[in-house]
């Protein structure tokens, strides 16, 4: 038993075998800065701001920037966590670039450990055990994996600070993988499937063999299995993430690339047979101006990310992998064209699903 456990966790922390490149074309500066300065315009606007959270007393009728000193901003906790990462990642990316001077700035302001004290708090009272789980607190990692990786000075010292809450969140994700009994198949924040690929990535990125066994394993118990995907049900008039797609991209992060063939053959089983861009018709927003009508755009730009790392999983002569970076190809137009910034309501997040497309963040 004790040898088959170390052996998982071995397992769990080596990447699959790569399959395929794919040859995307790279952000310039010019776009960096326009996706720049959405992020900056939230990360510290407080207002409007959606607060969801169990209140143990008056004493928790608190503006947003009490309950969380660091990310207040963005509409929502999750938002402003997620614009911190797009912060990070072009910095990282274009560290010259003129607007690199103001995102240091605004990283100094949000990542103190002062701060970052005040959001452990927050998670730490009582009834809050699954806030913001699991969507937010994947993304949470996802900012940790891309200062951790970053060997810069700014992003140790920034690391360091965020560590105490960094710790919290892996610990809720050990705490909780071991209870959950069924995958949750939705479109929007609860979704287990894209939060399983990030919190992945942070554990392989981190070498937490004990995260990376548990999402593993628990990858393997509720989709290996699965048949016929009901790809043609999607999508929700709310979704921002695919169930069936997120959960080909997930496997194809623990699946080397002949497994991962053969698995998406049962799971995709009419792919085979698609050509062109057509088989998976973009999602049409009717109402920008609506929060929840406006997810479609994101679920535009995350269907492209996840099209790209299911062809990437493949092996380089595989058939599917023409129909699917064409789908990509479609829905990356669609999805960055609408990243403007004309309506708060997709402003203060889509530049961060734009982000994570354009740098190729997820493979």
């Amino acid at each position: 038993m004790i040898y088959c456990l170390f052996w998982l966790s071995l397992t769990a922390l080596q990447p699959p075998s790569k399959g395929a490149a794919v040859p995307m074309p790279k952000i310039d500066e010019a776009q960096a800065a326009r996706f720049a300065e959405l992020a900056l315009a939230c990360v510290h606007r407080e207002y409007p701001n959606k607060i969801a959270h169990v209140m143990n007393g008056d004493g928790d009728a608190l503006p947003p920037r009490q309950l969380h000193p660091v990310f207040y901003g963005c509409f929502d906790w999750h938002s402003s966590v997620h614009g911190h990462w797009l912060l990070v990642r072009l910095l990282r990316q274009f560290p010259e670039a003129a607007f690199a001077p103001r995102i240091e700035a605004a990283l100094d302001r949000s990542l103190t450990a002062e701060a970052i004290a005040g959001e452990v708090a927050y998670f730490k009272a009582k009834g809050r055990t699954a806030y913001e789980r699991p969507y937010g607190l994947a993304w949470l990692l996802q900012l940790s994996t891309e200062l951790f990786e970053w060997n810069d000075p700014r992003a140790k010292r920034w690391h360091a600070h965020l560590r105490p809450l960094e710790e919290i969140v892996a610990h809720r994700f050990r705490s909780w993988l071991p209870k959950l009994s069924h995958p949750i198949r939705t479109g929007e924040h609860s979704q287990t499937a894209f939060a399983f690929g990030l919190a992945l990535d942070w554990a392989r990125a981190t070498g937490d063999s004990r995260l990376a066994a548990l999402l593993y394993e628990k990858s393997q118990a509720f989709y290996l299995e699965d048949r016929d995907a009901p790809l043609a049900y999607e999508p929700s008039g709310q979704d921002f993430l695919s169930p069936v797609l997120a959960e080909a991209d997930l496997m194809r992060r623990v699946l080397d690339a002949k497994a991962y063939a053969g698995w998406l053959t049962r799971f995709m089983p009419k792919l085979a047979q698609r050509s062109g861009a057509d088989w998976l018709p973009v999602a049409v927003v009717t109402d920008a101006s609506d929060g929840k009508l406006a997810h479609l755009d994101g679920l535009n730009l995350s269907r492209a990310w996840m099209l790209e790392g299911i062809a990437a999983g493949l092996p380089p002569k595989d058939s599917r992998r023409e129909p699917l970076l064409a789908a990509a190809r479609s829905h990356r137009t669609a999805g960055l064209a609408s990243v403007t910034g004309e309506h708060y309501e997709g402003g203060h997040w889509l530049a961060s699903f734009a982000v994570y497309l354009v740098t190729t963040r997820g493979y």
